[in-house]
């Protein structure tokens, strides 16, 4: 038998396949083939039911997108009427363009175009080509609003041509007393790039839409701006207009009704004339706000309209602030505005109303000599008499006995130092001291020289416009009124202060004759017959008096620039006796200087529109024109002086619309007047606690007809 050689392999034959074997693999394969075609047809079978009945809607929106576009309504907002029904902020009928710029094409062309359907002017194509620049890609940039129907027409028929170009017909805000209402009712405004990135809200970005930036506008938006509208038409694949589908239409924003008299409001705003400072009226049995005026102050129209930068500059500029509320935002040391509310703490404590003291027109206290406003003295007077002629003795002698923390008490009760619940976001409290205070705030006690300034309503007291006017008013009512401004949220049947009617109706009467008996306030008499003013007069030095100055002689209002002059306050109600109506007036470096322009005038006549409309608008009239004319002419003067005085022609950035500005009331030309306040309190406070300050020359007070100043 052959053996193999070495390093041959030997072959094996393979083992045999049975039928059951073969037949076994075939089986399995299938089988896999089979798991694995019917998990696709599973998978295929989900998708399609996902997306036949899950996503049904989805695509069914996307596929009808393309053949409807879906254009947003931007809702009507609500009004704003005053306590009679009549318009305070309302909306008018608004034809505008706007361009979107992300869907802007061949800009020159079309922009040309623009200019030639709209008759745009060059400094509107200025302004437009600068706003371009500056918006995010989805901001509307307004071309035009206010357009008449044929020049809107034109755009419209035109679309196609126009690639990025949104003509919208809608409603616009409109405030028909104008800048007698700002820092009421605040204004409306285009969202911010900011805005919509954190909600992505596309309502913001619809062109013709705007939102409160500021004042009643802000607080108020949830009620006021509605619920927006969409309109549908069928297009074709290049966009052209097939028909109008059916449009849902938009759900206008709640009516907010005030307790504001609007027609008051503006006598009020047009009465200050040219002064900067802020008047309050209340109503003695409510408590309702029947006007609340800061002037001057900017016209919400054109923020609403889109303000431009040279505009914003110059309300930034101007060294009356019209940008800040003075009356929730402005703070003052109250003068003798608060002598009344002082004589009802003495007779609180105690002090007799017949009590005398002796003025003899100064009043040493330690090393130091502190006057009053007449050098001369005013002799032996009792409480009535002091406060009829404000004399500044019987308050320093009177509450240097017993103490300020007598009085602070009597203070908070009569409103200074108070929070209000008001829907306003900027409100400053102010500051009634005591010992307790000044420990806290300065770590020293309390001394002579801070009651005899505090007597005064100067050195650490603080107030805004709205406490003197609730000051005045529970004055009048003898009770504990709280402000109230929405009218579905009057604040009725407010408690009687827990003080005696008896010391009420005394201080009312010395009130009286501040205005009837020979008093500082002479210059308020109202000449309606049966109807008499009670009063008060005040003067609040706003600068610290060197040494070297009070030797030389104390310079005079007259002798400062503006910004140096003392504020000129006034509070008030009538009828004297038996009060309906109560306010409160600043007028801030006023200075008594112009005696139509006077805080005494002022109230006078404000108090007779509320009881003789037509002799408070005729006097109005005749006086009006010597201030240089109405709100409306003075502001477009001062502008066009402004515009002249600027480069020209004016650039691009000075036309292009402020995007960027902040709510007035928070502009850092608010904050800049907020920091010299703060920093002149506190110069005034340093020299009080070195036994100085105001008192030191005691209050001035206006002059009264006929005399002289002493």
């Amino acid at each position: 038998m052959d053996r193999p050689r070495a390093g041959t392999r030997v072959k094996h034959n393979p083992r045999p396949i049975t039928e059951a074997q073969s037949a076994f693999s075939f089986s399995r394969r299938a089988t896999l083939l089979g798991a694995a075609q019917g998990g696709v047809a599973l998978l295929l079978g989900g998708r399609m039911a996902w997306l036949s009945i899950a996503e049904n809607e989805r695509y069914t929106n996307l596929s009808e997108s393309n053949r409807v576009n879906l254009t947003m309504i931007p809702p009507r907002r609500g009004w704003i009427v005053d306590r009679h029904g009549h318009p305070i902020a309302n909306n008018r009928t608004d034809f505008r363009v706007d361009i979107i710029p992300d869907r802007l094409e061949d800009d020159e062309r079309v922009l040309a175009l623009l200019e030639r359907l709209l008759g745009l002017t060059d400094e509107d194509m200025v302004r437009v080509r600068a706003d371009l620049k500056r918006a995010a890609g989805f901001q509307p940039v307004q071309v035009a609003e206010n357009l008449d129907w044929n020049r809107f027409a034109a755009v419209s028929v035109r679309l196609p041509e126009l690639p990025g170009v949104a003509p919208t017909s809608g409603f616009a805000r409109h405030y028909p007393a104008g800048a007698a209402v700002a820092h009421l009712t605040g204004y409306v405004g285009a969202a911010t790039a900011e805005q919509f990135r954190e909600t992505r809200d596309q309502l913001l970005v619809t062109p013709g839409f705007k939102l409160g930036k500021d004042g009643l506008e802000k607080t108020l938006e949830d009620d006021l701006r509605g619920r927006a509208g969409a309109k549908r038409v069928e297009v074709t694949a290049r966009g052209r207009l097939v028909k109008e589908l059916p449009t849902r239409r938009d759900v206008p924003g709640k009516t907010q009704r005030l307790t504001i008299d609007a027609g008051l409001q503006e006598y009020v705003a047009r009465r200050l004339g040219t002064n900067s400072g802020s008047a309050v009226v209340m109503d003695c049995l409510t408590g309702e706000m029947l006007a609340m005026v800061s002037m001057p102050a900017y016209d919400p129209n054109s923020f609403s309209d889109g303000i431009s930068h040279l505009e914003w500059r110059m309300l930034s500029d101007d060294d009356h602030v019209p940008l800040m509320n003075k009356v929730t935002q402005g703070l003052y040391p109250p003068g003798s505005t608060v002598k009344p509310m002082n004589g009802l703490a003495l007779l609180t404590a105690g002090v007799g109303a017949d009590e005398r003291v002796y003025c003899s027109g100064a009043m040493r206290v330690g090393t130091g000599v502190f006057h009053c406003h007449k050098r001369r003295g005013h002799g032996p007077l009792d409480l009535k008499g002091a406060i009829a002629q404000s004399c500044d003795i019987y308050f320093y002698e009177m509450i240097r006995r017993l103490g300020y923390d007598r009085v602070a008490p009597i203070a908070r009760m009569l409103g200074l130092g108070q929070k209000f619940d008001l829907p306003f976001t900027t409100q400053r409290y102010g500051t009634v001291p005591d010992s307790a205070w000044k420990q806290r705030k300065y770590k020293t006690d309390w001394k002579v020289a801070d009651s005899l300034n505090a007597s005064i309503g100067q050195g650490y007291v603080l107030a805004n416009p709205l406490q003197l006017a609730v000051m005045s008013a529970r004055l009048a009512s003898g009770r504990a009124l709280q402000p109230s401004l929405l009218a579905d949220q009057i604040h009725r049947n407010a408690a009687a202060l827990p003080v005696s009617p008896e010391h009420l109706q005394t201080v009312r009467e010395a009130m009286w004759a501040v205005v009837n008996g020979g008093g500082t306030g002479g210059a308020s008499r109202l000449y309606i017959p049966g109807v008499e003013l009670a009063g008060k007069t005040g003067t609040a030095q706003v600068r610290r008096i060197t040494m070297a100055e009070r030797r030389a002689g104390v310079l005079n209002n007259r002798q400062l620039p503006f910004k140096l002059r003392d504020h000129a306050l006034f509070v008030c109600f009538a009828p004297a006796d038996n009060p309906r109506y109560a306010a409160g007036i600043v007028l801030e470096h006023n200075g008594h200087n112009v005696r139509n322009l006077d805080t005494p005038m002022i109230g006078r006549d404000i108090m007779t529109y509320l009881f003789d409309k037509k002799r408070a608008l005729d006097s109005l009239a005749k006086e009006e024109p010597t201030w240089g004319g109405d709100i409306r002419t003075r502001m477009a003067a001062q502008e066009a002086a402004y515009r002249a005085a600027a480069t020209a022609p004016p650039p691009a950035q000075a036309l292009a619309t402020e995007t960027d500005a902040p709510a007035p009331t928070s502009a850092p030309a608010v904050e800049r007047a907020t920091d010299a306040s703060n920093a002149t309190a506190e110069a005034i406070a340093q020299d009080v606690a070195n036994g100085a300050g105001p008192a030191r020359e005691g209050t001035s007070e206006p002059e009264l007809p006929g005399t002289a100043p002493q």
